[in-house]
Order: structure tokens, then sequence, then C-alpha cells
């Protein structure tokens, strides 16, 4: 664009030219996101571990339904961590396969497993945040840690990370992540995964904390209890994880654990239908975020939404072109650093060559979450 056509533009001589200034804060907001936010994800230098630090115990919390296979694959890396002093309590949640005869034979082998059941009765509603709060409330020590029975510890070094709390800190967010394996379904789950733990990890470090995944997070009981546990989203099947972070989480109580021996690792689904299910399920509480949490995520999608748009659309119709696709690689160079160097803290470099294609699939696929979960709604965890 030369000095002439840059004046033409300048003096808003049609809507094309309001399109192009919308265009461009577009990209300035994804650039502030990317830039100043993500960035300290993608940059993160883990702290020093102080050796001397008193470990105190650990209550390893795990909710299970109908999780046999899961259980005797898993829950043997969790009995057999390399720490001082924990318990591990299963909820087994009304399980209908074999899986209270594997938590009885592990029982005799160790001794540090509780087992806490759910019996099969109409009095109970069924949801994961009853079967977690009975966990909680089983549990003999103050320091809680929550995953799920169909993760594994990435090493055995597992609680002794996800349990060095900072001082006054009162949550510790982890990351989960999911098992490569062939296919491109197993690509867009860790893609998505990689996405969202790029998000809550990165704002919680910037002290903006606003959700957690419950397959790798710590908190306090006395934080648990003092909120009075899920009480004010019982109704809503998820949020055990996220909705209550949201709630309790500030600037002041949030920490964040990045370590290889930190993370958890969960199978992936195997099925389309199963894990449409399952992120449908995910979806769900978002509208029920801090109304400045809302915001924050919403101008991102909006912003990405509006930027890719209106680069596909202004690409076509505007010559010369040279402004807009400037732009638009400058933002995705940004991007890909971006993702290059968090993919160092918590894998996935297999998938950034692709990530601009996946980012496409969930701005049309997420709408479509939304919309679904407004038609057709669950009342059951699993």
């Amino acid at each position: 664009m030369d000095a002439k056509e840059l004046i033409k533009f300048l003096e808003f001589n049609n809507w094309w030219d309001y399109l192009v200034i919308v265009y461009l804060i577009s990209f300035s907001i994804q650039l502030f996101y990317y830039l100043f936010v993500f960035s300290k994800l993608a940059f993160f230098k883990r702290p020093e571990i102080d050796e001397n630090q008193k470990l105190a115990p650990v209550s390893v919390i795990i909710c299970a339904k109908n999780e046999r296979d899961n259980l005797l694959e898993y829950l043997p890396m969790y009995l057999s961590q390399d720490y001082p002093q924990f318990e591990v309590i299963v909820v087994n949640d009304n399980s209908v396969d074999d899986s209270d005869d594997v938590l009885k034979a592990f029982s005799l082998q160790f001794k540090n497993l509780k087992i806490v059941t759910i019996p099969d009765t109409d009095r109970f509603f069924r949801s994961k945040k009853l079967a977690l709060t009975l966990g909680i409330k089983a549990a003999q020590y103050d320091n809680l840690l929550l995953t799920d029975a169909d993760c594994k510890p990435s090493s055995t070094q597992w609680i002794k990370y996800m349990s060095r709390y900072q001082k006054d800190k009162k949550i510790i967010l982890g990351f989960g992540g999911y098992e490569r394996k062939s296919g491109l379904l197993n690509k867009l789950i860790r893609f998505e995964t990689f996405y969202t733990a790029l998000q809550y990890l990165s704002f919680a470090l910037d002290k903006i904390p606003y959700m957690g995944v419950g397959r790798n997070l710590a908190y306090q009981s006395d934080l648990f209890f003092n909120n009075k546990g899920f009480a004010t989203h019982m109704h809503i099947l998820s949020g055990d994880d996220d909705l209550f972070v949201n709630e309790v989480a500030n600037n002041q109580n949030t920490q964040v654990v990045i370590h290889p021996d930190a993370f958890t690792i969960s199978n992936p689904k195997m099925g389309y239908k199963a894990w449409f299910r399952q992120k449908k399920r995910h979806y769900s509480t978002g509208a029920h975020y801090k109304l400045k949490h809302k915001i924050m995520l919403g101008l991102l999608q909006v912003s990405q939404f509006i930027f890719i748009g209106l680069f596909l659309l202004l690409v076509i119709k505007l010559r010369p072109v040279y402004l807009i696709v400037g732009v638009f690689m400058m933002r995705y160079i940004v991007q890909m650093l971006i993702f290059k160097f968090s993919a160092n803290k918590i894998g996935g470099k297999d998938l950034i060559i692709l990530s601009p294609v996946f980012e496409l699939f969930f701005m049309i696929f997420n709408p479509i979450l939304v919309i679904s979960n407004q038609i057709n709604k669950r009342n059951k965890w699993n």
C-alpha cells in the first residue's frame, strides 16, 4: 500500500474502510492476548524447589463410576507414589461393573487405600459433585489432591510436586494432558486440551485465575468447607473443577505447577460421539463464570472470529492486499511462536503445524456445542 492509497484509505470513503479498521482492532486484541497473557506460560520459569520444605500429608481423591479397567491399570500408580504420608480415597459411585471387587483386592495390598461407596438408591442426586463431596468429607488430611479414574500420574513424584504450597496459597492448578495416539480425533482432543491449558494457566500466572481441571487439581479442605462446597452450583451437572475454582480462586490464593513430573495423562475418547458428549458437558459451565471472566474469554473468542472472518472477506474483495495479508501473517507468526514455547512446557509439539486448521475447526465446533447444550440438557455425570 503506497502513500496515496494509505491517504485514500484514511479518508473512509466507503464501508470497506471501516471493515479494515475493525479487522485491525481485532488484530490488536489478539496480539495483546498472545504477547501479554499467553506469553506467561510460554516463557514460564519454574521456581526453585525448597528441598527443606516440610511435606504435609495429602489425601488423593478419585471418583470412579464403572472404571474397572482403569482402576486396575492406574490405581497402583497412585498408591505407589514416592511421598512420605498420603492416602488415596476412591469414591465408587454405584458402579455396576467389577469396580468394587477390584478396590477390595487393592485394599488388601495397600493400607493407604480408602474406599467410599455410594449405594444404589433414589435418595441421591446423581452427580460427580456428590461423589467428590463424600470423598472430601472422608479425607483424613487437609491437603486435597484431585484426579480422575481414567488418568495416570506422569511420575512417582506427582504428589510431591502437586502438594508444595507456596506461602498463603490455597489452590494449585496443574496440567492434565491426553495420551498421544494415531488419528485425527486424538489430535483434535489434544489440541483443544493444549489451547484450554494455555488460557487458564496463562491467566492464572497473570494473577487472574478462572478455572482448573479436575484431572489435576489441588486445594485445601478449609477452602472447600468455608465455601460450603459446591452448594451454589450443585444443580449444574459439571463444574466440580472449573466452577469451584472460578468461585473461590483469586489473585492471592492460587499458584500454578508446571513440570513434566507433575502432569496427569488421560486416555482420550476413541469415538466422535463419546467425545461430543464429553465436550457438551464441559461447555455447560461457561455461562456460570463470573462476569469479568466471561468478558475476558468472550473478547478473545469474538476477536478471533472477527479477525479470521474479515481476513477471508477482505482478502477476496480488496486490492491490493498487502496490509490485510501482512497483518494476518504477523498474528500467526506470533501465535506459532507462543504455541511452540508453550508446547515446550506442557507438550504438544506435533500439533503446532496444524494448529491454524484446528483453530478454524473449533471456531465452528464450539458454537455448535453451545447450541446443542441449550436444546438437550443431561442430568447424569457419567
